[in-house]
């Protein structure tokens, strides 16, 4: 899919899922907006331009408005315009209930939800004005299926879902879609640090019998933002080799 003269911003593109997302995007023609919360944006953002890609890099703290705002500013100030936003930025922190602080709850809503909600306000002005757009929100199996020692995690999911779905029938009209990804168990830095005993436990959950990759994550990302999806809109995508169905 050619992604020449289009626009991406993919939030928390440093590593894992987010990376691959941007570079996918990139490797197939598209001007890609990277961020993240260090200056490590910086040198992905050098990695990807010797690669050859079309890339730019902010770092702030979405979490605040006025960073979120300035990541919509600097991405029309480098490439004019934005097509496709990937919210992809998100921590965890998790802890059985019982022990939860109110700190590790508030910290993974505001990571993981509000800056979705922050970026797509400021995003969609854009968009609103074009009458064109796709908003991309990763979200995850455990936002459909719970998880114990997850709870602050999996409510941030579920509510990055009910946020989809609302948008897709606020900006319909405007011909922007909104659709979420909805990840299983995907090999990343977090699942590479699971013992394997664990990682053993986890695979027999999964009818495809293995984990899926940041890759394939990215795959259905670009057909999500391409004109081949454009009549989709306000749904979770399960990416997740059968573990929810």
């Amino acid at each position: 899919m050619d992604y020449k003269s289009k626009t991406v911003i993919v939030t928390g593109s440093t590593r894992g899922i987010g990376y691959s997302i941007a570079e996918k995007f990139a490797s197939h023609g598209a001007n890609v907006m990277l961020s993240g919360t260090t200056e490590k944006v910086n040198s992905v953002a050098d990695e990807f331009i010797k690669k050859g890609y079309q890339v730019s890099g902010y770092c702030g703290n979405l979490t605040d408005k006025n960073a979120a705002q300035q990541l919509i500013d600097k991405t029309i100030e480098v490439f004019g315009s934005i097509d496709v936003l990937v919210n992809n930025a998100g921590i965890t922190r998790d802890n059985l209930l019982i022990r939860m602080d109110e700190d590790e709850w508030d910290n993974v809503m505001q990571a993981n939800l509000k800056t979705a909600f922050l970026c797509t306000k400021a995003a969609v002005r854009i968009m609103m004005k074009k009458r064109k757009g796709s908003i991309i929100n990763i979200s995850s199996v455990v936002g459909l299926m719970g998880n114990a020692g997850q709870a602050n995690y999996a409510a941030s999911k579920a509510g990055m879902i009910g946020f989809t779905k609302s948008v897709a029938r606020e900006f319909a009209s405007r011909g922007i879609t909104c659709n979420a990804i909805a990840p299983g168990f995907i090999e990343t830095q977090m699942t590479d640090s699971l013992s394997p005993e664990l990682k053993e436990a986890y695979l027999k959950t999964i009818p495809l019998g293995r984990y899926g990759t940041s890759s394939e994550v990215a795959d259905l990302a670009i057909f999500l933002g391409s004109e081949k999806a454009q009549y989709i809109t306000g749904q979770v995508i399960n990416i997740d080799g059968g573990l929810y169905m």
